[in-house]
């Protein structure tokens, strides 16, 4: 076997409503008092954050909430967040809400201990100063974010740019399905199918896939398989909103350890021009990146169609087949729209992604098959 190390946040807790006791859970995990919820303003206004807020109000907690992360975050949201922050004397930093608010939780809780610039931050392994407490509380069966080494921000205009480090795991995570309940369908669909292709990239990886990131990878997909098509028709389903929030989580340990590749690489620039979900852009590049990589990955498709209960049976690449015909009619099912032009992206705008999708040069280089610019443009045709 070869050698390779897993790594995952300090704690999970699985608890339906147990956002509404966090004060009395986060007065058992840490002493510091001083606590800056990181969200966006729809949660703040809608009122799911009420309860957790009472209750840490209620055990003795300082809350101050910062509540203007935005989808595809940029830089200057950082600044905004930890300046808030200081003047708070946040001694613990809670990211509650979707993906976008847990990225920034991360970075923040770096930002406001240390000493080091944003700029310095970008790529792997460069975070070297210390971290405020960090819990993180998902309201979306997506991103994974809660479980994840990885911020990702829109730097400039349209691009965007990770940073990874060990010390953007968080302490401790809660996850609560009874925050889900109220996701729209549309919604639904687009962060559980973002998960689901964080599982199946995890698992067909050229670098970093292991042992326990396959496991990992194969249970998420197997219960997000399982539940999305109920929770998308029926999204008050206790189990079907359990199963996916757990499902998102263990893609997110698979490819925190084992990254994710082409599909993630070319679903950005269309997140960064065009400003769509980071789940649905996914949903978008899925089949014909899956078509794409079946010369090299089919065995692992193969062995991904029975986790899924792909119909059918033969030989390896029969089954590959199935695999992506199985997560084609998923996605139908599901309501997720299924071509660029579908949601606005017009057709002239193809070779200027392919050239951005280039960029992402950490991403690419994990694909079972090689993307260069006239790969990445047959991509975006072929899903367009």
């Amino acid at each position: 076997m070869t050698g390779f190390t897993f790594d995952t946040p300090g704690s999970i807790r699985v608890e339906w409503g147990g956002a509404a006791r966090l004060g009395a859970l986060m007065a058992d995990w840490f002493a510091a008092r001083s606590v800056l919820i990181v969200t966006d303003a729809h949660l703040h206004r809608s009122g799911v954050l009420d309860p957790a807020k009472a209750s840490l109000a209620a055990h003795g907690f300082a809350v101050a909430v910062f509540d203007a992360v935005v989808a595809d975050p940029p830089e200057a949201l950082i600044g905004a967040c930890v300046a808030q922050g200081r003047a708070a004397g946040a001694d613990v930093v809670l990211g509650l809400g979707g993906g976008s608010s847990m990225d920034v939780a991360k970075l923040v809780a770096v930002m406001l201990a240390g000493e080091q610039p944003l700029s310095e931050l970008y790529g792997i392994g460069r975070v070297t100063g210390p971290r405020l407490p960090l819990v993180q509380v998902p309201t979306t069966a997506g991103t994974g974010s809660e479980v994840t080494n990885i911020t990702i921000l829109t730097t400039g205009g349209t691009t965007k740019m990770g940073i990874v480090s060990d010390r953007l795991y968080a302490d401790r995570v809660l996850l609560d399905a009874a925050l889900t309940v109220g996701l729209p369908p549309q919604q639904t669909a687009a962060t559980g199918i973002d998960a689901m292709v964080h599982a199946i990239e995890a698992y067909t990886g050229r670098h970093r896939k292991n042992p326990l990131s396959d496991i990992f990878a194969r249970e998420a997909l197997r219960l997000l398989a399982r539940h999305l098509p109920t929770a998308c028709r029926d999204g008050t389903d206790r189990a079907a909103r359990e199963g996916m929030l757990l499902g998102a989580a263990m893609a997110g340990q698979a490819f925190s350890n084992s990254p994710v590749a082409a599909v993630h690489a070319l679903a950005y620039p269309l997140g960064g021009h065009f400003h769509l979900p980071h789940g649905l852009t996914n949903a978008l590049m899925l089949g014909p990146v899956l078509r794409h990589n079946m010369a090299a990955a089919a065995p692992l498709y193969a062995e991904l169609a029975d986790v899924v209960g792909a119909p059918g049976s033969g030989p390896v690449d029969q089954r590959a087949q199935a695999f992506v015909a199985a997560m084609e009619d998923l996605m139908d099912r599901s309501g997720a729209p299924r071509r660029l032009r579908d949601v606005g992206v017009p057709e002239d705008s193809l070779p200027r992604l392919a050239r951005d999708a280039m960029l992402q040069t950490r991403l690419l280089q994990n694909n079972p098959v090689p993307v260069d610019e006239a790969a990445a443009l047959a991509l975006y045709r072929a899903a367009f």
